[in-house]
């Protein structure tokens, strides 16, 4: 079944897809993957089921065109106005991207504390159907995978397409009960996450779901080493599928106290222990000997962000590292805009996507070996994430020398404009015509 064939044209192809977060409804980097994904498929005419736990607010109403705007339960469908081919249905659920059992039950916790204070129960778009509100996050993404084979029941695919552990047992029930065949991605796994601090639920769902899996697709060679090495998947069914970036996606900041004479060095993501920030901030420290002429940005948010605000001012370097949260739209297009250098310092970084977007906005970056996107760039300063002595040597040089800023900046443009979605959909869909095959 050759979707690429002259007689038999792609768009027949049907795929039931599950995922944690797309835009609008957007968290970090597997959103931007699934978007940059789903769309290529679309643009291919490919028909996308799209599936993920989500309650639909009206300050995405703009966004989106509600379809079954009634209720939240179990599903509402809508769409988005430029993905022609792409239905979407949201479950109501408490599960968000990134999540950790803990976190689940925080968030559940202020959730019924706000809504005995309010004295209305349907305070948050209404009560969802079927929550145990005493429950936790292994029953919630139990009632979750119910509610999505129902749904896989009501549509019409040929092949199901999950992303990350928290879809898999909703997809590893939808394949049992439809027959059809069943890929999972790999964005990141809990090593990744955390370390060798493994939650062991999450270690065990995503192993079941990639032994279930007919095919299992990694985002680079370094997490499909991880893949096989623990957890002891047959290499034979793990293909690598590299990210691509939207060209000129990146969308401005609100006032910030920058000076125009200084440099700006900046970081974005999610401040966790994954993204490596204390790493950043001691690099910061040692840059800030040398040179005074320096702000040092972190864009994000995450669990260890008042950490890093501590270890700043422990540091003394308080006034130089500014701390903008998270940002969304046109204030990540502005703070590209004013960045001379972008720095990932990830420990464990599967692809990682932001590089991508920084050397699109003509902004050089030095990327930590230990990421999945250091395969793919070769003009790109690499250093491993812990050591920070290296690290500030190769800030200092970009901001002090620009024909090295300069050449950066050129070639990695160029070699990110070879890294297209609709490569990467291409891939997919070879992947899922094996499957098909082999059935």
């Amino acid at each position: 079944m050759d979707y690429f064939g002259e007689n038999s044209g792609k768009g027949n192809m049907k795929v039931f897809m599950l995922g944690w977060e797309f835009p609008p409804f957007i968290s970090g980097g597997l959103g931007t993957a699934c978007y940059g994904l789903t769309k290529a498929m679309d643009q291919m005419d490919i028909k996308v089921t799209f599936v993920l736990p989500k309650m639909v607010q009206s300050e995405y109403a703009t966004h989106v065109k509600l379809m079954d705007p009634g209720s939240l339960s179990p599903s509402t469908s809508f769409k988005i106005d430029e993905l022609k081919n792409v239905t979407f249905k949201a479950v109501g659920s408490f599960l968000q991207p990134y999540s950790s059992p803990a976190s689940y039950q925080q968030r559940m916790e202020d959730y019924l504390r706000k809504k005995q204070a309010a004295g209305n129960p349907g305070f948050m778009s209404g009560p969802i159907s079927g929550i145990d509100y005493t429950g936790d996050m292994y029953a919630e993404v139990h009632r979750y995978a119910e509610i999505a084979a129902g749904l896989a029941l009501q549509e019409d695919f040929d092949i199901i397409h999950a992303h990350d552990w928290m879809t898999f047992p909703a997809a590893m029930r939808a394949a049992h009960i439809t027959a059809k065949p069943l890929v999972v991605q790999i964005h990141s796994t809990e090593f990744d996450r955390s370390g060798e601090n493994v939650h062991q639920m999450i270690y065990d769902i995503e192993k079941a779901g990639m032994e279930r899996a007919d095919k299992v697709i990694a985002v680079s060679n370094m997490t499909r080493n991880l893949i096989i090495d623990r957890y002891g998947i047959n290499g034979d069914k793990v293909e690598v599928v590299y990210n691509g970036v939207e060209r000129n996606s990146a969308r401005e900041i609100g006032d910030v106290e920058i000076n125009n004479d200084e440099k700006i060095v900046l970081f974005m993501g999610r401040i966790t222990m994954q993204k490596g920030p204390e790493y950043f901030i001691q690099a910061a420290k040692k840059v800030l000997e040398v040179m005074d002429d320096v702000k040092f940005v972190m864009a994000g948010s995450g669990d260890l962000m008042y950490k890093a605000v501590e270890m700043a001012a422990g540091l003394g370097i308080g006034s130089k590292v500014l701390f903008t949260g998270f940002l969304r739209g046109e204030d990540v297009q502005k703070i590209y805009k004013m960045a001379d250098l972008f720095v990932m310092p990830s420990v464990s970084e599967p692809f990682g996507l932001v590089p991508l977007e920084a050397l699109d906005n003509d902004v050089p970056v030095i990327i930590s070996k230990q990421s999945g996107v250091a395969e793919v760039l070769t003009h790109a300063l690499k250093v491993d994430f812990w050591d920070i002595n290296e690290m500030a040597n190769k800030i200092i040089a970009v901001l002090k020398y620009p024909p090295l800023k300069i050449t950066l900046q050129n070639h990695g443009n160029y070699e990110v404009r070879k890294l297209k979605w609709k490569d990467s959909a291409e891939k997919c869909v070879r992947i899922y015509e094996q499957c098909l095959v082999a059935v």
